[in-house]
């Protein structure tokens, strides 16, 4: 009883850090550098004579130059994309004096979502939005969808990332309906759309017209309120009874009503469905307004 349509992303940026290990007479300083995933290491090399900076574990590690060997003033980065602790020694020295470690944190994942509009009729279109930081793009965002009643939440459709993380999708809730996205183990905050059902009224002749109610559950048997306005409030007139119908694609349900009334011409009238009758998953309905 969930739809989505047509998901899009968003454009952004995203940046990291650079942390800078000296090389001197004495060592490495700092001798031990604590970085998150995606940022980088700079090697200065202030001592007199050439150093090379080389890692035990080289996986997810890019530098330049490679191999890092650094002449007296002269620079390297390497940057780290796996979380993890790497070791590093000048292979041409002797003891334990250059020697040092680069320890990678992994990156705590988190997802945003907001949705417009919050309230809607059944079947109306909402637009959900959010973002993935770190900014990564690429990572597919599942759109989870926990309409009233059920037990659980379930997948309606999957997004892509931008580089700066972003992600939109279109969904198309028929009742109450809470919104999350998730990637793998990072779940965003919950995002509640409140539903009416669909109400459609038409004149189709003097004194007679027609009603269609579409939700995800049948309201036949439901009473609807037809109203008139007098310059100042609603006022009641006459109480309609809706009826299956047999119309409609799945899965919207409809239910019609056909009815006639003796008021004058030319008064604004409408159909209201109160909160009795569409129950805990939806609005009061609230049909357009037409003349007499």
């Amino acid at each position: 009883m969930l739809v989505a349509i047509g998901a899009v992303a968003l454009p952004g940026a995203a940046s990291a850090k650079t942390v800078t290990v000296t090389i001197t007479k004495a060592g490495y300083v700092p001798k031990d550098a604590t970085i998150a995933q995606g940022d980088s290491v700079q090697f200065t090399n202030s001592d007199t004579i050439a150093h090379q900076v080389d890692f035990k574990t080289t996986t997810g590690i890019t530098c330049v130059p490679n191999p890092l060997v650094l002449q007296p003033a002269q620079v390297g980065t390497c940057t780290f994309q796996a979380a993890g602790s790497f070791t590093y020694s000048d292979p041409n020295s002797k003891g334990n004096t250059f020697r040092g470690s680069v320890t990678v944190t992994g990156v705590q994942q988190t997802l945003t979502l907001s949705a417009a509009p919050r309230t809607v009729a059944s079947g109306a279109n909402v637009a959900l939005s959010g973002a993935l930081s770190p900014h990564t793009a690429g990572e597919s965002v599942d759109v989870l969808a926990q309409g009233c009643g059920a037990s659980a939440a379930t997948k309606v459709t999957t997004v892509q990332t931008t580089a700066d993380g972003a992600f939109s999708a279109l969904v198309q809730p028929l009742l109450n309906t809470t919104y999350t996205v998730k990637l793998r183990n990072t779940t965003s905050a919950a995002a509640t759309i409140a539903v009416r059902p669909k109400l459609r009224l038409a004149k189709v002749a003097p004194h007679r017209y027609s009603l269609r109610a579409t939700a995800a559950q049948s309201l036949a048997g439901k009473y609807a309120n037809f109203q008139r306005y007098n310059g100042t409030r609603w006022i009641a007139v006459k109480i309609v009874l809706l009826r299956a119908s047999t119309t409609g694609v799945a899965p919207a349900v409809i239910s019609t009503a056909t009815f006639r009334s003796a008021i004058k011409a030319r008064l604004r009238v409408r159909v209201v469905l109160g909160q009795a009758q569409v129950g805990t998953c939806y609005l009061p309905g609230v049909s357009n307004t037409v003349l007499s």
